[in-house]
């Protein structure tokens, strides 16, 4: 982990899986709403100085696998003790290890499961009873995925992952009532290097058939993502707990 270093100015979101695609457009997206950020990564600490370098002082990258819930509780208080409680946290990060079922390890199912839904619940129960306990109201998004309502091939070990972050939104939505608001935001297929890679978007007829299935007619930017994200955290989702919100240029409807 990067030592950190206090803040005064401005309310504090923790964002994981925060220094790169998504996750770094809502980091961004929450510094200009005048957030300090503490973007927690695991792997690309070159992403992480990038974003570092281009977000300057109100941002704040801190190296951890969510997966590790003793790691989680240490970072967790010292987050706390060096820049406050958080007012939003948002639950972004995520791994996919794609195979078939049959040829699917119980290595490759836990890794799945302990970083994109078990790392949520770490989250989540270290950063709520400091922000239940702030006096003022906190807003908790978790990110979640189509395929954790709609089912793929090669993907079980994701798609259980994802289908139990909407069902644990909605659990920590009852049981964190009324003092925190908790929703799910589930982007579709968004612009990001690792959407690009894993769809072979670069390629133009692979686009065009990616893009058939897509209403709007256009794969989604990062950015429309954040715009979801500043609606979920802001007065104007006010009444608005426990709910999934989908945008995917109505590729599923449901």
């Amino acid at each position: 982990m990067t030592e950190l270093a206090s803040e005064s100015a401005g309310a504090l979101a923790v964002v994981s899986g925060g220094t790169r695609g998504i996750g770094l457009a809502m980091s961004r997206r929450l510094i200009k709403l005048g957030h300090r950020v503490v973007a927690l990564y695991h792997v690309d600490a070159t992403a992480a100085a990038a974003a570092a370098a281009e977000l300057g002082g109100a941002f704040h990258p801190l190296r951890l696998d969510i997966a590790d819930g003793g790691a989680v509780a240490t970072a967790a208080a010292e987050v706390l003790a060096a820049h406050g409680t958080p007012a939003v946290l948002v639950n972004n990060a995520g791994i996919n290890i794609d195979r078939p079922f049959l040829q699917m390890s119980v290595e490759q199912w836990r890794r799945v499961l302990d970083t994109n839904l078990s790392g949520t619940f770490h989250l989540c129960h270290a950063f709520a009873p400091a922000m239940m306990a702030s006096g003022r109201d906190g807003a908790i998004v978790n990110v979640g995925a189509t395929t954790g309502i709609r089912p793929r091939r090669d993907g079980a070990n994701y798609c259980a992952s994802k289908a139990g972050v909407l069902q644990l939104t909605k659990c920590l939505a009852l049981e964190l009532a009324p003092r925190i608001r908790v929703n799910c935001l589930i982007p579709g297929m968004t612009e990001t290097a690792e959407l690009v890679t894993r769809f072979r978007l670069d390629d133009p007829a692979a686009r065009a058939a990616v893009v058939t299935e897509i209403p709007r007619g256009r794969i989604g930017t990062t950015e429309e993502v954040a715009d979801a994200l500043e609606f979920l955290i802001g007065p104007a989702s006010g009444y608005l707990t426990g709910q999934k919100l989908i945008v995917d240029g109505g590729q599923f409807m449901w």
